[in-house]
Formats: C-alpha cells, sequence, structure tokens
C-alpha cells in the first residue's frame, strides 16, 4: 500500500469561482484555452474531493460517464501521470507527489498547504451565520465571503455532470449570503454597499429579480430617482424580451416609490418643462412602461364624454403557428420587430405598451373604426416585410375606448 508522504513546499491557492487556477512558488496554472479537459477534469474533481479518498471505479465514472474508454483502468492510470507531468513542467516541487494512489483509490495529497476558494467561502458563510456575533462582525464576514464568489462554479467544466450540481449549490448559497448580508445591511442603512452588492449579483445572473429589485431601493433611498428610473426601464425591457413575462406586483410598486420619492421643490417652470421634454427627436408612437399607459388610458376614458373624441385601443398579439406562445429565443426578436414596425407606422400622437410577453397595446386617437383597420393592416404589412420567419402569426383587435360618464 502506497503511504501518503509528507510534502514541504509554499502554500497553495486553488481558485474554482469564476475559473480553475492554481499558485504556488511564484507559478499559475489555470484551465483557459486547454484542450486537455480531461487532465484537467481529473485535476479539479480531486481537488474538490480532496478531504476524501476516491476509488478507482468513481473517478472512472466522473472522467468516462459515457463509458468512452475502452481500457479505463489504465486510461486513468496514464491520465493521472499526465496531470503529474503537466505540474512537473510548469516547475511545481510537490508536482510528484500532488497526487497518490492507496490501494485501488487516489486522493489529492492531504499534506499538501492548500488554501481553495469554495472552502473559504463556505467556512465564512457559517460564521456569519451565528447570531450570537455582533452585527458588524457578521456584517464583515459576509462581505468577505462575496468577494470570493467571482463566478459561477468552475465554468470551463460547467458540463460535467458533477459539476452542474455544485455549481447550483454554490450559487444558491451566493444568493442567501447576498440577501442575509443586505437584511442586515439594512438596519444599518447602508444603501451604497447594498446597491454594490446587487450590482455584483446581477452580473452573476441579470434574471435575479430581487437583487434588481434591492438595487432600485437603494437607489431611492439615496435620492438618485433619475438613475433608479433607468434601471427600472432595463429590467423590465430585460424580463420582457428574454423571459417573456411582466414586471412582478412588488416590482410595480417600487415604480411608484421613484415617483413618490421625488422631494425636491423646484420654481422654475422653464426647468420643469425641460424635465418633462423628450430629449432626442423621436418619430413615430410613444413607447412608455404598462404602468404609464394604464394611467394615460384613465385620464382619456374621463375626458371623453366632454370632448367627444374617438379613441380607440387596438392589441397586437403574437403566436406560433398552432396558436401557442413561440419559443423565447424567437420571441424576444419577433417582439423587437414588431414594436419597429408600429412605431414606424404610427403618429407621434399615438401611445404604444407591452401588455404581456406577447403582447403589444396601443392607443389610437382621432381614428374611426375603419381607418384604425387600415391603420393596423400598415402595420402588419410593414411587419411582414420586416420579419421573414413563418413560423409566427400575429393576431390583431381593435376597439373602442370606453369612456367613464
Amino acid at each position: 500500500m502506497a503511504m501518503i508522504q509528507a510534502v514541504t513546499t509554499d502554500q497553495i491557492q486553488v481558485k474554482m469561482f469564476g475559473g480553475f487556477s492554481l499558485s504556488s512558488e511564484g507559478i499559475t496554472i489555470d484551465d483557459r484555452g486547454s484542450r486537455q479537459r480531461q487532465l484537467w477534469n481529473l485535476l479539479e474533481y480531486l481537488i474538490a474531493s480532496r478531504r476524501k479518498t476516491v476509488s478507482q471505479e468513481e473517478l472512472i465514472s466522473v472522467l468516462w460517464p459515457d463509458d468512452s474508454a475502452e481500457n479505463p483502468s489504465s486510461a486513468l492510470k496514464n491520465l493521472v501521470y499526465r496531470a503529474r507531468n503537466l505540474l512537473k513542467e510548469k516547475g511545481f516541487s510537490f508536482a510528484k507527489e500532488s497526487i497518490v494512489m492507496i490501494g485501488g483509490t487516489y486522493a489529492w495529497n492531504k499534506n499538501l498547504d492548500c488554501v481553495v476558494d469554495v472552502e473559504e467561502f463556505e467556512q465564512l458563510i457559517q460564521k456569519a451565520g451565528d447570531q450570537t456575533l455582533p452585527e458588524e462582525e457578521r456584517i464583515a464576514l459576509y462581505l468577505e465571503s462575496l468577494k470570493l464568489y467571482e463566478g459561477d462554479f468552475l465554468p470551463s467544466s460547467g458540463y460535467e455532470e458533477w459539476v452542474i450540481s455544485l455549481n447550483s449549490y454554490y450559487r444558491s448559497m451566493y444568493f442567501k449570503c447576498v440577501y442575509d448580508a443586505i437584511d442586515l445591511l439594512m438596519k444599518k442603512e447602508r444603501f451604497d454597499e447594498i446597491r454594490s452588492i446587487c450590482e455584483r449579483a446581477i452580473i452573476i445572473d441579470p434574471f435575479e429579480e430581487r437583487a434588481h429589485k434591492y438595487l432600485i431601493y437603494s437607489l431611492i433611498k439615496q435620492d438618485k430617482q433619475a438613475a433608479a428610473l433607468e434601471h427600472y426601464n432595463r429590467v423590465t425591457d430585460l424580463f420582457y424580451r428574454e423571459l417573456g413575462v411582466k414586471p412582478s406586483e412588488s416590482m410595480r410598486n417600487l415604480y411608484r416609490e421613484i415617483v413618490k420619492a421625488v422631494n425636491s421643490v423646484e420654481t422654475d417652470l422653464g426647468v420643469i418643462k425641460e424635465d418633462l421634454s423628450e430629449h432626442s427627436m423621436i418619430d413615430g408612437a410613444f413607447y412608455c412602461d404598462y404602468e404609464v399607459f394604464r394611467n394615460m388610458y384613465r385620464m382619456e376614458a374621463r375626458t371623453a364624454v366632454c370632448s367627444g373624441q374617438s379613441i380607440f385601443i387596438a392589441l397586437f398579439t403574437v403566436t406560433d403557428h398552432t396558436n401557442q406562445v413561440p419559443e423565447t429565443k424567437i420571441l424576444g426578436k419577433v417582439m423587437d420587430v414588431l414594436l419597429q414596425s408600429v412605431q414606424k407606422s404610427l403618429r407621434k400622437g399615438d401611445v404604444v405598451s407591452r401588455f404581456s410577453s406577447t403582447q403589444y397595446v396601443l392607443m389610437l386617437p382621432t381614428l374611426t373604426f375603419e381607418n384604425g383597420q387600415m391603420v393596423l393592416s400598415r402595420i402588419l404589412k410593414k411587419f411582414s416585410a420586416a420579419y421573414h420567419g413563418k413560423d409566427i402569426k400575429v393576431h390583431t383587435t381593435l376597439q373602442p375606448l370606453d369612456p367613464i360618464g
């Protein structure tokens, strides 16, 4: 039986978040751009499992899950030899003793002084979760742990089955850490730190709505209403375009919070007019958030009885050829082309908004029903000229606005 040999060397720093790298003795290697995926997969799995020994059968199952190796036992021995040789070629003094064999098992040498970011990450979060500690100390531990999470777990090996499960585990742990830290920072009203945490979190996952909401809230609390509104619009557009969903009720409540949060007093009407006006020459219909559209509709409904003005509401609905919601990857492009066709076909006084993932709603003043139908036909013609896919159908509905008497 082979014995684990004692090794004297510099400390080894191993990073697995955002990419694999191994650093020691002034040398750093990483797996970026490497074509030797099996070799790196071996190293990564053994280091990730370094607290235990791994059977030959387990390693073969991890490295060749599809039974593609003709002689897996021999192939594994060769791969271990190549891994040690790679470390030796790079100049690491511990290369020969890095991977040890004990009976029918393999292991990363436990006597090597290794600091692994994923292990530090878990340890820091565990400490931070101790509610007997002072809140400032817990916050410091959470912030330190968040710095370690530089991205997904081993992204270059992200397709490996063992990596997929661990990546999900660490990502879930990361976002729990994010929100636990924010809960403590909210008590201290440290909104700028909350903003920084959220900006980083939405880089990790752009569709993490809760992080977007905390970011917008932190901007509101710092009297940065313009930035909050800009981010709100960007997020709602992203969710529409990529996921095909409308903003949640809690997200729309934040929009109302932005509006209410404007607390400065401006007495110069010229300044107010400048703020209200559009700052670029835009042809075609006015596109707005559905919350704004709804308020405009209600205003028009209130005045329609007195003004006698005819206003029509139109609805465009996109489906596939079976009248179902199109695939998300197709839907985003289709909705962008349809919006351009709508805006280019309408006047500046017309209003359009996205009602759902597959629908736009339009407000068309001063039209007869017949003219309204002609407008919709013009939009469909322009859309057909711009989008050449045969898998999409656009349905239209036109009704008069219902006045409030």
